[in-house]
């Protein structure tokens, strides 16, 4: 065979074991994702990187804008702890400064390229760069304390059971990090390392209840801290808790349901007037005359849209109970 079409054969083999490599790896950084993603929960993809064991928990810590040890970053506790309750990851500085920028850049653009006036611009900053990140961080801290309500009495059930079938209460805790799906799963996860690393049940649940915002941990605290300076048994005291948190739950669901029409009629009676404006504003831009030049006309408009507000409120009062 000549010396050339030896090389040629050579080099096809090469071709096909490098394209073979290739696949294989890509396989296996796929499947490694792949792997990692069906993990139950943020600590167990973390535990799957490695790590050791404080370094993890530290670093579950401080993605959600605590220090090592779980204090807050920065001086603005109310604020620092709605960031951590809302379970959103990352240096809560960089979120802020996320929607500082944006409120300037829309506040710079106004002006410039549409003509706005200087105290629209200031508005839409103090709308954009203050308000809005606050009513972003309120929205997701409330669905995760409603995914938290919803999971809590499965996990003390759990607890339950393990420790009737003889386990410490460290193992049982370390089972539901194990087996519970987020947001419970790694918060209950922290609390077994934070056991592991010297603290006291007792102040690990007291600093899961900072960090969730749930009543029904603090309900957890304060039975877990008497049962601690009293004694009594903690497998009956956490089946009560559960039976208790359950019964709640649906006394809420009841009275959401039962109050579902008053808070349609609310935005049924809100929406309709501005609606109806927009609507004829389209179909009949001359329709409201000079009434629209009238001098008046925003001072109506703004006395009777807070009048409006305020009937709003009363009605959300109304159809929402704290208990």
């Amino acid at each position: 065979m000549p010396t050339g079409q030896t090389l040629l054969y050579f080099i096809y083999v090469l071709a096909a074991a490098s394209v073979i490599l290739a696949a294989e790896s890509f396989y296996l950084s796929f499947a490694g994702r792949r792997a990692r993603a069906g993990v139950i929960n943020r600590r167990l993809q973390r535990l799957g990187d490695e790590l050791p064991a404080e370094q993890n928990l530290q670093g579950l810590l401080q993605e959600r804008g605590l220090t090592a040890s779980g204090d807050f970053v920065f001086g603005a506790i109310a604020l620092n702890r709605l960031y951590t309750q809302s379970g959103i990851t990352g240096n809560p500085l960089a979120f802020a400064a996320v929607f500082l920028l944006a409120g300037l850049v829309l506040a710079l653009m106004l002006p410039l390229l549409l003509g706005f006036s200087a105290i629209v611009a200031i508005i839409v900053f103090l709308v954009v760069g203050l308000v809005l990140p606050i009513l972003v961080l309120r929205r997701a801290r409330n669905k995760r304390i409603q995914k938290f309500s919803i999971q809590l009495p499965d996990a003390l059930d759990m607890i339950v059971r393990s420790l009737r079938a003889g386990h410490p209460t460290t193992v049982a805790i370390g089972l539901v990090a194990r087996e519970m799906p987020d947001p419970l799963g790694t918060e209950f996860g922290i609390v077994s390392d934070e056991i592991s690393f010297g603290l006291s049940l007792e102040q690990a649940v007291r600093k899961l209840s900072e960090r969730v915002g749930f009543e029904g941990l603090h309900l957890l605290s304060v039975s877990l801290s008497i049962q601690a300076k009293t004694g009594g048994n903690l497998t009956e005291i956490l089946a009560n808790l559960s039976s208790v948190l359950r019964e709640r739950r649906k006394l809420r669901m009841k009275i959401k349901a039962l109050s579902a029409e008053g808070r349609m009629s609310a935005w049924i009676i809100s929406l309709f007037p501005l609606l109806m404006l927009g609507i004829l504003t389209l179909i009949a831009p001359s329709y409201y005359g000079d009434v629209l030049n009238s001098p008046i006309l925003m001072p109506v408009f703004v006395i009777f849209g807070g009048w409006a507000l305020l009937g709003d409120f009363i009605m959300y009062r109304m159809v929402n109970f704290d208990f």
